[in-house]
């Protein structure tokens, strides 16, 4: 069994036991594979912004880590909820580097978890403008800051958005 088959089988046997019906698509991707949850309830397994998603993906991925080690991290998604709000972030970190390009002054983003954290540096790792910046600590939720390039927080920090 390849190891996305065995997190389909994970994530299935999982959401069986919890009493959801659904149908699971594996959306092969090398780099990360993803599994998409359709179902007609799909508000109770997004939850809130998500977390119940990330918390599925989370328990998934560490199941599937104990039985197949090397095996990539699987993405899991419901009705493509993951997508949509992926599309939504990158234009709001396109629109927000755009105000910061015209004003000179930096731009906190919301707090956000790890994988959303990375997107937003994946948006503008080739604008030779602005620079996404991660604070650091083992917060969960942090917030990045887009800045002119080659200013510091120090020089920017007068006009930031709260």
């Amino acid at each position: 069994m390849t190891p996305v088959a065995a997190a389909r089988k994970i994530l299935d046997t999982m959401l069986g036991q919890l009493g959801f019906h659904v149908e699971v698509e594996v959306i092969d991707d090398p780099e990360e594979p993803c599994l998409q949850i359709h179902t007609p309830r799909s508000e109770l397994l997004i939850g809130k912004d998500g977390e119940r998603l990330d918390d599925l993906q989370y328990l998934v991925n560490r199941v599937l880590r104990k039985h197949f080690p090397k095996a990539p991290r699987v993405r899991i998604d419901c009705e493509h909820y993951r997508a949509i709000q992926e599309d939504k972030l990158s234009a709001e970190v396109r629109n927000a580097a755009e105000a910061v390009k015209a004003s000179g002054k930096i731009f906190k983003m919301r707090p956000l978890n790890a994988y959303y954290r990375r997107l937003v540096h994946n948006v503008l790792v080739d604008d030779t403008d602005v620079e996404s910046v991660s604070p650091g600590g083992d917060d969960r939720l942090k917030r990045i800051i887009i800045r002119p390039r080659g200013k510091s927080s120090d020089e920017t920090s007068k006009g930031e958005n709260e």
